[in-house]
């Protein structure tokens, strides 16, 4: 066996079928699209989530409610996990929130006032509850607010 005789497997390769050249073919006429109906027409493209005109899924599904496009999602931060985690006096930023796995990757950091809180720290955040801004305060601490 060399290069010039290799050859593909059997039945691998066939001809294309060519629809539509006169009945000898064997796809003449309707050139295999059946008779009639929409598929049948020349330039048919069926709608997405299209169904045959059963009533598609779509729009038999109920819909309820309103989806709110401009809704921000917070990943919550509490009190009790801050004081538990970190020293006084540390300055708490969302990456450091981030590398100890108290935040998600990505999105906007909220501190909820869940806990106590005796230490003081620096806090910064996209937002606070007024709960949790008054009890970083009482401990001494202070918020800043990230834009």
């Amino acid at each position: 066996m060399d290069l010039s005789n290799l050859r593909p497997p059997k039945g691998a390769k066939h001809a294309k079928k060519r629809v539509g050249r006169g009945q000898g073919s064997g796809n003449g006429k309707t050139a295999g699209r059946g008779h009639k109906g929409a598929k049948s027409r020349s330039g048919f493209k069926h709608k997405r989530g299209f169904e045959g005109g059963q009533m598609p899924l779509h729009r038999r599904v109920p819909k309820r409610g309103f989806h709110n496009p401009f809704r921000v999602e917070y990943d919550v931060v509490n009190l009790d996990t801050i004081a538990a985690r970190f020293d006084a006096g540390t300055e708490v930023t969302p990456d450091l929130l981030r590398e100890h796995g108290l935040a998600g990757r990505s999105g906007v950091i909220k501190i909820l006032a869940r806990g106590d809180i005796a230490k003081a720290f620096t806090v910064r955040a996209h937002k606070f509850s007024g709960k949790a801004a008054e009890k970083i305060a009482a401990a001494g601490g202070r918020t800043e607010v990230l834009a």
